[in-house]
């Protein structure tokens, strides 16, 4: 190896290091909801969802997952489509909260996959499917909740056939414009925003 790139150098790679990026992996509590690794034991007086992401994006700690969660606790159970689900977290908090059914749409195979390994370590029902949101109308669902960019969110108002969408994925000067749906609720930490919208 050396050969082939004389210029190149090494160093000793440190003991462990296939574990290490579970130290940023931690768990976090939203209201009664409890999300967390599957090292980790949810406390007895929360609703726990366990999250292992393999090769997706997500493990709850985020700001703007945090946020979605803060305003899928003050919804109304229902059916939900999770549109861009990564690793699953809204979507398994959805059903954990008894919302039905529950569908999750990702364009990432890796991202399916931990969703539905995710749902079986729950002990949920979640409907996985490997799609692109943009390109065609998503299930027909009470609720959408997307934690995707700004220009995504934007880009899905001509796919949803839900009453009610969370949003988020954006920074708190961010106003998202989704045609034919009015905000009207609006939460914000560490610089980031979810909103709640209703259709027109």
């Amino acid at each position: 190896m050396l050969a082939a790139f004389p210029h190149a150098e090494t160093s000793e790679v440190a003991a462990g290091w296939e574990d290490r990026w579970r130290e940023f992996h931690r768990s976090v509590r939203v209201g009664r909801l409890w999300v967390g690794p599957p090292w980790e034991e949810p406390p007895r007086t929360a609703v726990g969802v366990v999250i292992d992401p393999g090769r997706a994006f997500g493990t709850g700690a985020h700001a703007t997952t945090r946020l979605c969660l803060e305003l899928l606790l003050e919804e109304q159970p229902g059916s939900v489509v999770d549109v861009g689900c990564g690793s699953g977290v809204l979507a398994i908090a959805a059903a954990k909260l008894d919302h039905a059914p529950v569908v999750a749409v990702d364009a990432d195979a890796s991202a399916v996959d931990a969703t539905a390994a995710n749902a079986r370590r729950n002990g949920v029902a979640v409907d996985v499917r490997l799609a692109d949101a943009l390109a065609g109308r998503l299930p027909a669902a009470d609720l959408a909740v997307a934690n995707i960019a700004l220009d995504v969110v934007e880009r899905l108002a001509g796919t949803l056939r839900t009453q009610r969408v969370i949003t988020s994925g954006y920074l708190v000067t961010d106003e998202p414009g989704l045609r034919g749906y009015r905000p009207i609720a609006r939460r914000t930490l560490d610089g980031w925003a979810a909103d709640l919208h209703e259709r027109r």
